[in-house]
This record gives C-alpha cells, sequence and structure tokens, in this order.
C-alpha cells in the first residue's frame, strides 16, 4: 500500500486488542470511541460505530457547518489576501480550498505522506465540516464591488463593543468544525498550507463545545456561565426556517451567487466570570430569565416551555424581569428576528492579573443580518442585564456563498460571474 492509498476512512473502526484500552461507550450517543491500532485495523465489530466515522456531505444546497450539529472542536480563521493579489489569485485559491476540503470532509488526506501532515491519520471524518465567507473587502480587491450585497454593509457601533481592528473582519474567513481535536487541527493546518503566497492569515479562534455521547441524553450545550445556550434557536422544521436562516434562489439576479448562502456574524465575546460567579444563583437566574439547572424560564415549565413574559409574582412585579436577556432577545420580543446561534466556548489561558481570557466565539447565521443580528443586538445594547458581565472583543461579518454543486468550488458563481 503506498502512502497516498491511505486514508482515514481506511482506518475507522479499531477495535483490535492494540485498541481495548481506549474503549469508551458515549451513554446518549452510543459513540464509540477508541485507540487506533498502528497496524491494519481489523473490522469493526457488527451494530458497532465510531465517533470518527460520521461524514457531512462537501457537495449541496448549502455548505456544511451551518445546520450540522454542533461539534466539539473548532476553529475560526480570517485571512487577507496578499498585497497584489485580485481576483485570479483568489479564484486559484477557492479552487485549492475547495478541493482540500471536499477531500477532508470525506475522511481523506489532502495529498501522500509528505505533502501530508499525517496528523489524523488514525481518525475518521468525525464530523468535520469547513464553511467559506467572503468578508466586505475582498470585493475591492477582486474588483467585484459591484456584485457586493448590502447585506454586508459594516455592522453598527455598540456601546458594549470593545473590538480589536486586527482580531476583526478579513478578507476570506473559514469556519473548521470537528468531533475530534486533530482531525479539526489537521483541516486547520491544511488549509492554512493551501493558501501559500495568495493570502495570509488575519486572525485565528479556537474553540471548543461538549463532546457529543458526554451527558446521558442529548442536552442543549452550556456556555462558560454555566447557562444552557440555544434553547431560542429556530429548529429546521420550522416552517420559515429557510427563509430566515438562507438566501433565497428568487432574490436579486446580481446576487444570484448568494443562492442558498446564509450571512455569518462573528463575534469573540468575553465573559467576566470572576465577577459572573460572584453572583448567587437565584440573581444569575435573574439575569437571563431562565433556571440555571434545566435552562426552563422562569414563568415556568420545561426547558421548551414558552415564555410567560406577562406573568407576574408577588407585590406585580414581572416573573421574568423587563430587562433579562432571554426577553430582550426573544424573537417575539423583536418583530420576529431571528437567527441560528452556532457557538464556540474559548478559553485562552490566565492573564497576568489571574482573570481567564475566556467566553463565547458567537456565531450566528440569518438570511439578512439587519433583519436578524442588528435589531436583536441594538435592543440589548440598550439594556440586557447581562451587559455588566460580557465584552465584545472582535466582530466580523461574511457573505456565506450556497455550497458548491458538483464540479465546482465554492464561490465560483461569484468569481466567474
Amino acid at each position: 500500500m503506498t502512502d497516498n492509498d491511505i486514508t482515514r476512512r481506511r482506518l475507522l473502526g479499531t477495535v483490535g486488542a492494540a485498541g481495548a484500552t481506549g474503549l469508551a461507550l458515549g451513554a446518549a450517543g452510543g459513540a464509540l470511541g477508541h485507540a487506533a491500532a498502528a497496524s491494519d485495523p481489523a473490522p469493526a465489530a457488527e451494530g458497532l460505530t465510531t465517533l470518527g466515522s460520521t461524514s457531512a456531505a462537501f457537495h449541496g444546497e448549502h455548505q456544511a457547518g451551518i445546520t450540522t450539529p454542533m461539534q466539539s472542536k473548532g476553529h475560526l480563521v480570517a485571512f487577507d489576501l496578499a498585497p497584489g493579489a485580485g481576483r485570479k489569485e483568489a479564484t486559484a485559491l477557492l479552487r485549492r480550498w475547495s478541493a482540500a476540503a471536499q477531500r477532508l470532509m470525506a475522511g481523506e488526506t489532502v495529498g501522500p505522506l509528505g505533502q501530508d501532515t499525517g496528523i489524523a491519520l488514525d481518525a475518521g471524518p468525525s464530523s468535520l465540516t469547513v464553511t467559506f465567507g467572503f468578508g466586505r473587502t475582498l470585493f475591492d480587491r477582486t474588483g467585484l464591488t459591484g456584485r457586493r450585497p448590502t447585506q454586508l454593509d459594516p455592522l453598527p457601533d455598540f456601546s458594549s463593543d470593545h473590538l480589536d481592528p486586527k482580531s476583526s473582519n478579513g478578507d476570506l474567513w473559514i469556519q473548521i468544525g470537528a468531533n475530534d481535536g486533530l482531525v479539526a487541527f489537521h483541516a486547520l493546518r491544511a488549509l492554512q498550507k493551501e493558501a501559500g503566497d495568495a493570502a495570509r492569515v488575519r486572525w485565528q479562534m479556537n474553540g471548543f463545545n461538549r463532546s457529543p455521547g458526554a451527558t446521558a441524553r442529548p442536552m442543549t450545550a452550556r456556555n462558560l456561565m454555566g447557562q444552557i445556550d440555544g434553547t431560542g434557536n429556530p429548529k429546521p422544521s420550522d416552517h420559515d426556517f429557510g427563509r430566515r436562516i438562507f438566501v433565497p434562489a428568487d432574490g436579486d439576479p446580481q446576487y444570484a451567487w448568494m443562492a442558498g448562502g446564509s450571512y455569518a456574524v462573528v463575534r469573540r465575546i468575553r465573559m467576566l466570570l470572576d465577577d459572573w460567579e460572584k453572583l448567587p444563583l437565584a440573581e444569575q437566574e435573574q439575569v437571563i430569565g431562565r433556571k440555571k439547572s434545566n435552562g426552563a424560564p422562569l414563568s415556568g415549565g420545561s426547558e421548551t416551555t414558552e415564555m410567560d413574559l406577562d406573568k407576574t409574582g408577588p407585590g406585580g412585579t414581572l416573573v421574568i424581569p423587563s430587562n433579562a436577556h432571554a426577553r430582550i432577545s426573544a424573537p417575539e420580543q423583536n418583530g420576529g428576528a431571528a437567527m441560528l446561534r452556532r457557538p464556540f466556548s474559548y478559553h485562552d489561558g490566565i492573564g497576568p492579573d489571574g482573570v481567564p481570557d475566556a467566553g463565547l466565539l458567537f456565531v450566528c447565521w440569518q438570511a439578512d443580518p439587519l433583519k436578524g443580528f442588528v435589531p436583536v443586538q441594538r435592543k440589548l445594547d440598550r439594556g440586557d442585564a447581562l451587559s455588566p458581565f460580557i465584552r465584545h472583543e472582535a466582530s466580523g461579518l461574511f457573505a456565506v456563498p450556497g455550497g458548491a454543486r458538483p464540479g465546482e468550488y465554492v464561490g465560483q458563481r461569484l468569481l466567474e460571474s
């Protein structure tokens, strides 16, 4: 067998003696993790699956990584085209990136060992997704300003912003997610290498979520404040989900390249955990408007129970305070504005003052950020009880085109228009 024949897909399902000590069954997902054997793997036992064997399709109406279930590891990285690079270089780069992403998401190497780093040889695709987006400045660099949609207009300033320009925006953006840290890093490294001289990294952020199977049953994830985060997300089963999250195919022909695409708002939100953790539990719940234990609204019920925003307690006070985060951000309080939140948590160490640099890599998806993120954030900015405990430190807005058809690369309908 040659190096080029070795793919991560070939190495799935190792349940031999060399890997037996690494077996662990996740109670929720029935996912089997393993330590891979050094030799050719034995076939997996019938009826068993591995966490690494799950894969997402590269081709499709939408890019993967938007409605894909949240993965346990993630990288967000933005690039700027190199000085002097333009449309020709961007086109060649997206061709290379798309070809690499297609192989990586299928559980394959990007080339023979020596060309490929071999970081993830022992694992399968592990639900890897690679999602590409275009920043506002890309259109200037490529002479395509006439194809730039108004939805990419700069986000307004918010009073809670403490943004670092060097860690914000960018010509090109990539979101990487996987359920294995080495698989995610392998994709990151491969795509950075494929950039070559055409583009250079502007910023990179690394995140994590709960691992699949870590809970006794599937549950909404918690953030680093310990709160269940994502309860109010729109669901693909909602009748208007597609209209809210994806750009329709029957829109302005000038922007037909965005059909099936979505707009991603990316925010690095630092959580002031020392201050938050000093609050008694009851006060934390008043700030959020939900029970910390199970995510249920303070008005009663379970996590999925609709909030009763009019319910009052003794003395006629609102059970869910007027400035509670859950109340202010609720779609019914914002003219139906909705966005699909798909974040990662992050922890970048402890500062010299002993304060953790940790929080949320907030990523939200919508068909139009001017109708999704912007009105909700404006309202939160005016009186959210959570604001004193968070700080927005970086920001980006990216147009994420629809998925590539077989034989296409991502962005082809724009770059070759």
